[in-house]
């Protein structure tokens, strides 16, 4: 059928060419007619694994900034029931006293200990959801929640891992790795983690003490416009650039991207050049929704549509 109608979304997420030819955003379409729906490149085992969606509720218990643009938002979940998902999957987070949702994944492994998601959240100046995460939500109020949603999420196989993140990407990586950590420790995984400055990186301690836990582990971030006498002496450049000097084949890697629009599809045309397989490569697109908001997290089998 062709009777589809869309909420705004990012060209992104969906280029006008891609629009023409057929492709969709299944998260902001309307479909008022029968039709087929062809999924591309999906994950068969993962969809088979898929975990139940559902709603919950969370009160805030702490709201705290980790950089200048970046907030540290936790969760406790109402109620005795378990919130599942898989690390690098997603929730839907509604903005109180409006119809409107945003997207962001899961930084945690699991509720089943404290009852917790954690979220890292980036705030975007004129966000609807980054404002009333900046300047009114408060320690004890609630947000309505639902997933989990998205298939970034680890693979089991024997190749070694490359990851490649920026911004609020760090927070399904930062998943992942955690529940690698616990899960296949001795596994090969490099994370490359690009910012523009030493303020903007966070979580450094806990990602260097995973080398600690996993010894084939290597946390490389890089600065690409370092700040006149910041201390910094480890990478320089943009993270792109960084992944090619350190990595020459990549035929037999699994590789995740996480980041924003402009980061990921570069760092995708770079893992093609350096020999990635197409169907091992896993990103997340963090878009935004069209009307000068925040980047929600997006996600399909090997990248997301912007929600």
């Amino acid at each position: 059928g062709e009777d589809v109608e869309h909420d705004s979304y990012s060209t992104f997420a969906l280029p006008d060419q891609d629009r023409d030819e057929g492709f969709t955003l299944l998260c902001r379409a309307h479909v008022y007619e029968d039709v087929t729906i062809e999924l591309l490149n999906y994950d068969e085992d993962m969809i088979r694994s898929g975990l139940p969606i559902q709603t919950a509720v969370g009160t805030v218990v702490s709201n705290e900034s980790v950089t200048h643009d970046l907030r540290h938002l936790i969760l406790e979940l109402k109620g005795d029931e378990e919130f599942r998902f898989f690390p690098g999957q997603y929730v839907d987070i509604g903005i109180p006293g409006t119809e409107a949702t945003r997207s962001f994944s899961m930084a945690n492994i699991s509720t089943k200990e404290n009852g917790q998601l954690e979220f890292i959240i980036r705030i975007y100046p004129g966000g609807r959801f980054s404002e009333f995460l900046d300047s009114t939500l408060a320690i004890g109020d609630e947000l309505d929640l639902t997933g989990p949603f998205g298939v970034f999420t680890l693979r089991d196989s024997p190749a070694n891992l490359v990851f490649v993140g920026g911004g609020a990407g760090m927070a399904p990586i930062l998943s992942v790795l955690r529940s690698l950590a616990e899960r296949d420790p001795a596994r090969k995984a490099t994370f490359y983690y690009g910012a523009r400055a030493a303020r903007d990186l966070s979580f450094a301690k806990e990602l260097r003490e995973l080398g600690d836990i996993m010894p084939s582990f290597r946390y490389v971030p890089a600065l690409s416009e370092p700040i006149d006498g910041e201390e910094w002496d480890g990478e320089v450049g943009l993270i792109t650039d960084v992944v090619r000097r350190h990595e020459q084949d990549l035929k037999k890697a699994d590789a995740y991207v996480c980041g924003p629009p402009p980061m990921v599809e570069a760092a995708l045309t770079l893992l093609e050049d350096l020999g990635a397989p197409e169907n091992r490569v896993f990103y997340d697109k963090f878009t935004t929704t069209g009307d000068s908001d925040e980047g929600a997290a997006t996600g399909s089998a090997t990248g997301r549509a912007s929600a």
